[in-house]
C-alpha cells in the first residue's frame, strides 16, 4: 500500500498513522475498499473518509482510458457506499494530474470513440455531479485535463508549490470535462477565458487569491490537510449538508431565475426540517453548540455530548 509520506506530517489528520507496509491495514483503521500498487488507482477508507489517488507516478499521473474508467469506477463505489460521507482526490508522488495522456492520444484515428457511460467525460466522471463533498488534495501539476479533474471536486486544498493552468492549449486538445463550464462558475467569466485562451500557469498564491483554490497549505501536506478538511465535513448533519451542496450547484448551473432557484432550493430543503433540523435545534436548547462551538455536535442522544456552558 503506498506510504502517506510527509503529505501526512504537518497539520495531518492525527488519527491516520503508523500504516503497515505489507497489508491494506493501519492501527487506526482498516479498509475495505483497499487497492493494490499496481492499479492506477488506489483507494483507501479512512472510517468515513475515503482517499482516491492517482497512480501513475511516471507520467505525472496522466490519464488514459484505463484511468479513467477505473476513476469513475471508485468514485461510483464511494458513491454507493454508505458509510463513506467525503472523498478526497489526490495524486501519488508528488503530482496530481497532468491532464490526460498525449501518448495515448497520438495514437487516435479518425474515429475518437472514449466508449464512456453518461456522465463520464475522457478523465473520468466529470460530465456529472458527485453525490456527495469531493475534495482535491492539490499537488505538484493539475493541468489541462487535470485541472479539470480539480475543478470537479467541490473544493480544492492547494499547495503553496502546486501549479494549475490550460497547459492542453499548446496542442490543440480542447476542454471537454467542464472546464469551461465550471471555470467561470468558480472565478468569472474574465478570469475564466485569461487562463483558457492563454493556457498560462497559475500559481497557488494566485489561485487562492482567484477563489480557486480553498485553502494554501505547506509543500507536502496537501493529502493530510484535505482529510482534515474532510473530517471536519462528517461531523455534521449529512443530509442537510447534502441538500444545501446540491440547491447551490443548482442555483449556480441550473436555475433560469432567482425565482426558480429559490423554488428549488425550498423543495429541496424542507424534507430535511422534521429528518434533522428539529433535532438539531434540541440539541441547541439543551446547550450543545452554544456561542458558535462547533464541538460535540454530532451524534444522535443529547445525553451522549458535553452540554456547554450557558
Amino acid at each position: 500500500m503506498f506510504k502517506l509520506l510527509k503529505c501526512l506530517s504537518e497539520g495531518s489528520f492525527h488519527n491516520v498513522r503508523a500504516f503497515n507496509k505489507t497489508s491494506c491495514q493501519h492501527k487506526v483503521f482498516r479498509s475495505n475498499l483497499c487497492s493494490t500498487t499496481n492499479d492506477e488507482i488506489l483507494v483507501e477508507k479512512l472510517g468515513p473518509i475515503t482517499t482516491i489517488g492517482i497512480n501513475r507516478p511516471n507520467k505525472r499521473n496522466c490519464v488514459n482510458r484505463k484511468t479513467a474508467k477505473q476513476l469513475s469506477e471508485a468514485i461510483s463505489q464511494f458513491e454507493n457506499d454508505d458509510s463513506a460521507l467525503v472523498a478526497v482526490l489526490h495524486g501519488i508522488g508528488g503530482n496530481f494530474c497532468a491532464g490526460y495522456d498525449l501518448e495515448e492520444l497520438s495514437t487516435f484515428d479518425k474515429d475518437v470513440n472514449f466508449d464512456s457511460k453518461p456522465g463520464d467525460g475522457p478523465m473520468g466522471p466529470t460530465r456529472r455531479m458527485v453525490k456527495k463533498p469531493l475534495i482535491a488534495a492539490v499537488s505538484g501539476y493539475a493541468v489541462a485535463g487535470g485541472m479539470e479533474l480539480a475543478l470537479m471536486c467541490d473544493l480544492r486544498v492547494m499547495e503553496e508549490t502546486a501549479v494549475m493552468g490550460v497547459f492542453c492549449r499548446r496542442f490543440g486538445v480542447p476542454l471537454i470535462d467542464g472546464g469551461t463550464v465550471r471555470l467561470q462558475a468558480l472565478v468569472g467569466h474574465s478570469r475564466a477565458l485569461d487562463l483558457i485562451l492563454t493556457g498560462r500557469a497559475i500559481k497557488a498564491q494566485e489561485a487562492f487569491e482567484w477563489g480557486l483554490a480553498n485553502r494554501l497549505v505547506a509543500c507536502g501536506t496537501s493529502l493530510g490537510q484535505a482529510v482534515n478538511l474532510a473530517n471536519s465535513l462528517v461531523k455534521f448533519p449529512q443530509e442537510c449538508l447534502r441538500a444545501d451542496r446540491l440547491s447551490t450547484y443548482n442555483a449556480a448551473f441550473n436555475a433560469a431565475s432567482y425565482e426558480e432557484g429559490f423554488e428549488f432550493e425550498l423543495n429541496n430543503g424542507a424534507p430535511v426540517l422534521l429528518k434533522e433540523s428539529v433535532t438539531g435545534a434540541k440539541k441547541f436548547v439543551a446547550g450543545i453548540g452554544k456561542h458558535g462551538k462547533f464541538t460535540n455536535i454530532s451524534g444522535g442522544n443529547l445525553d451522549e455530548f458535553s452540554k456547554s456552558k450557558l
